[in-house]
């Protein structure tokens, strides 16, 4: 009896490290997680550059907008922002101190100035337009709707806050590589640099360019990425103050709008739309609902529907409330939405129309992998050749516009 052992429980020691461990590895995964997460952004960051058609459609489209303002209103520039305004240069700057705006406008009170100013700015809106020399460019437009827009902040709308947005954060953009004399002269210079061997870089000129590379990659994305959350803001507030209002509510604010007499451009097509209630009040509530929807719906195929709505919302915006550079401030900024492989195919889609309707009859392609076979098609007269060098030349411009969509 005395040799007999007490038994003893199974030992029970390596049983409270188990949730520890499963702890770890739960916290390893999402750790592993919101690396792979980090790495997507970082990568999609300075992988390349993004939206690249977008921000050219936003040079292009803010461009023309103001240009188009400048020229509608030179016949009022004087009263506008000219030494004969009622706003005189003395009061702006007494509210230049006050604020921290400033114009070059008011660097002189002279009128020939003035002028020589208003001019530099339909010049300035048409090259930025254009795409020529578009860097330098777009801060050259930037000052000038500064300017413009400080000298007579009192007159300005939301179109114009958006626009003059816009323009600061396109300097930070490549607005200039799609769609532009720019990009149409490097390919040129492309093309004549094709046969030329490449140059050899040093070690320290390769790092400094291939640096230089990432840093205007970087500029770009975050510049377009501001652009579309600047927008999103934009639509979600708009709706969320809808919301709070009891006339957006009651599906009546439409109805309210269309009789202001200040809104009015056309006071037959007020009262005519106007004399449908249901529908004002139904276009008041997908008003709100697409504007609050907007940021949740880019990440999916119902942007494409929602854009087009808002498309036909800004139209209708323009036409019967008499805001047009309102609503093509906006329709311009919804196109940084649209990715690029949609402006890619337009031109291809351009054709295709033109060719249906038979105003347009393309010259034969040369055959795929050789320069030297002659245009298929049409007779060729004895004895005469084909020269090589025009079908290089197409050959060339085709890599060039291949290059360009990719």
């Amino acid at each position: 009896m005395g040799n007999e052992q007490i038994p003893q429980p199974p030992s029970t020691a390596a049983a409270p490290y188990r949730p520890g461990g499963q702890e770890a590895s739960v916290t390893g995964r999402a750790h592993r997680w919101l690396l792979d997460r980090i790495g997507e952004l970082w990568t999609l960051l300075t992988d390349r550059p993004i939206s690249l058609y977008a921000a050219s459609v936003l040079r292009i489209g803010y461009g023309l907008l103001y240009l188009v303002f400048l020229l509608r209103e030179f016949p009022h520039r004087d009263e506008i922002w000219g030494p004969g305004s009622p706003w005189t240069p003395a009061m702006a700057q007494q509210l230049f101190a006050q604020t921290g705006w400033n114009s070059v406008l008011l660097l002189s009170d002279s009128r020939a100035y003035f002028e020589l100013c208003y001019v530099a700015a339909l010049v300035t809106s048409a090259l930025f337009m254009l795409g020529w020399r578009t860097r330098a460019m777009s801060v050259l437009f930037a000052v000038v709707v500064t300017s413009f827009h400080a000298r007579s902040i009192f007159m300005t709308d939301g179109g114009d806050n958006l626009i003059l947005l816009m323009s600061l954060y396109l300097v930070l953009t490549a607005c200039g590589r799609r769609w532009s004399l720019d990009a149409r002269r490097q390919r040129r210079r492309a093309a004549r640099a094709s046969d030329a061997p490449e140059p050899v870089r040093g070690l320290y000129a390769q790092q400094l360019h291939d640096a230089r590379s990432t840093l205007t990659t970087v500029v770009h994305n975050c510049g377009i990425l501001v652009i579309a959350a600047q927008v999103c803001f934009l639509y979600g507030s708009a709706g969320l103050y809808k919301i709070q209002g009891p006339t957006w509510g009651g599906g009546t604010a439409l109805h309210y709008a269309l009789n202001l007499e200040l809104f009015q451009p056309w006071p037959a097509l007020s009262h005519f739309v106007d004399a449908y209630p249901m529908a004002v009040a139904i276009a008041g509530y997908v008003t709100v609902l697409l504007q609050v929807a907007f940021p949740f719906v880019l990440f999916g195929r119902l942007k494409y529907p929602v854009l087009t709505v808002l498309l036909g919302m800004h139209l209708g915006i323009a036409v019967l409330l008499g805001l047009p550079l309102f609503s093509g401030a906006m329709i311009v900024a919804d196109a940084v939405f649209l990715p690029d492989r949609f402006y890619a195919f337009l031109p291809h889609l351009w054709r295709r129309a033109v060719r249906r309707t038979g105003l347009w009859h393309p010259g034969p392609a040369p055959a795929a992998g050789s320069a030297l076979v002659p245009p298929q098609g049409r007779p060729v007269p004895p004895g005469s050749m084909q020269p090589a060098v025009p079908a290089q030349k197409d050959t060339a411009a085709a890599a060039g516009l291949a290059s360009e969509q990719s």
